[in-house]
């Protein structure tokens, strides 16, 4: 495909028109702040009707799997050959931005827009899904619409419950899933499947640090989850020396600040003590009991491992000079999933196109392309936003560099399924 052919493509590419589109979705909320917009419920239903228009607006057949993923198909010269699939997910966290997930859907839609505008067929059959669920808010499990297309949903993903006691398989029936239980349909086999591409919002500051719109996702990293109790004695505040007592709070602190030394020291590794509960939680009680939760990742398995370990060494270490117990609880292990070089070598050539350096990323924040690199190779486009902000009303991503992301995803569409 000459350049300039593809430059004639690039031009009907519409940044405006997908932020028409984002300004549109965002109303589909249930909060008047942000953007709250849980799976199989009233505002999910006006989102996915808003996105089925628009999928056939630009030329697509538009269905619904058996987990309620929205897809919109257009069909290549060789219907039989392997699909092209483009995604993400519909659903957000509450009080939520208007572009985590729907700016790769409402991107998707727009490539698919500017090849038919330019009267392009491609050799392979191209689907733009848009997943039901993806960060697991109702349910508290996140990537059920990708797992189910990757084949990972189980019965037991059925029987989950929201707050209100609604399973998965009830949610579903409210969402037009006559048989809930018929999940294994919505599975894609490898042979398929050509690749999975994902365009997503950063979520961190790494692009506008930078400088720069655009950046290649090399791999998403794992994560490794625990929550932790540490024992002490309460006391009088007042009454108790400082030098003898066992205050659990002073033994999470010390400990909190190593587990800092240890992601300095072992970076791009992240770690978070997210959650603190102090007890009794008394201003003049010396505190006798503090649970946690330690939330630890990294694309690298052993050096993450690594870090693990020593923070559980030290853990013991403090426990016993201060007195404590201390108790930690795997209750997360998520491995990571890297990009394929293929794609990535792709990607990187379409953003050389726009006369941009190539950035190389991980991602820290999990998406729907983990579940998928179980069926098919993936890779990801990572766009700028503003102070890093994400799963926040104020995220934001400039019509500028929306419009870079979707001419790096375009050319590398047409690098795939043009012959």
């Amino acid at each position: 495909m000459g350049s300039d052919y593809l430059v004639a493509v690039k031009h009907h590419i519409d940044a405006k028109r997908i932020c028409a589109r984002l300004e549109q979705l965002s109303a589909c909320s249930a909060t008047a702040v942000g953007v709250t917009r849980l799976p199989f419920t009233k505002e999910s239903a006006e989102a996915e009707q808003l996105v089925e228009q628009w999928m056939a607006a630009a030329g697509m057949a538009v269905r619904k799997d058996s987990l309620n993923n929205l897809i919109g198909r257009y069909e290549g010269r060789n219907p039989s050959a392997p699909v092209l699939l483009i995604g993400s997910h519909l659903d957000s966290v509450i009080e939520a931005g208007k572009y985590d997930g729907t700016l790769g859907v409402l991107t998707g839609i727009e490539v698919v827009q500017a090849l038919r505008d330019a009267g392009i067929v491609p050799e392979n059959p191209i689907e733009v899904i848009g997943f039901c669920d993806e960060e697991g808010v109702r349910f508290h499990s996140t990537f059920l619409g990708s797992k189910a297309v990757a084949g990972l949903f189980t019965d037991s993903d059925l029987a989950r419950t929201d707050e209100q006691g609604i399973s998965v398989a009830e949610a579903l029936r409210q969402a037009g899933i006559e048989n809930p239980y018929e999940y294994q349909s919505a599975r894609r086999r490898p042979e398929e499947l050509l690749a999975y591409l994902e365009l997503h919002m950063e979520q961190g500051p790494v692009l506008e640090c930078e400088q720069q719109p655009v950046g290649v996702v090399t791999g998403i990293a794992g994560a490794t989850r625990f929550s932790f109790e540490i024992t002490g004695k309460s006391g009088h505040a007042g009454t108790v020396p400082v030098s003898i007592r066992q205050d659990a709070l002073l033994g999470a602190s010390e400990l909190i600040s190593f587990i800092e030394k240890q992601a300095l020291l072992h970076e791009p590794l992240v770690a978070t003590v997210g959650k603190l509960t102090v007890h009794p939680g008394a201003s003049n009680v010396i505190p006798g009991r503090v649970s946690g939760t330690l939330d630890i990742r990294d694309l690298h398995v052993e050096r993450k491992e690594q870090a693990i370990q020593a923070i559980l060494g030290e853990a013991e270490r403090m426990a016993a000079a201060r007195g404590l117990q201390i108790c930690f609880e795997q209750v997360m292990e998520v491995s990571p999933v890297y990009c394929d070089e293929k794609l990535m070598a792709i990607l990187a050539a379409s953003i050389q196109e726009r006369g941009g350096p190539v950035i190389q990323m991980v991602s820290g924040a999990g998406h729907d392309a983990m579940a998928m690199a179980h069926v098919t190779d993936v890779a990801m486009i990572f766009v700028r936003c503003l102070d890093g902000l994400s799963h926040h009303p104020d995220e934001f991503v400039a019509e500028e560099d929306i419009g870079a992301g979707a001419e790096v995803l375009l050319s590398a569409v047409t690098k795939l399924v043009l012959a």
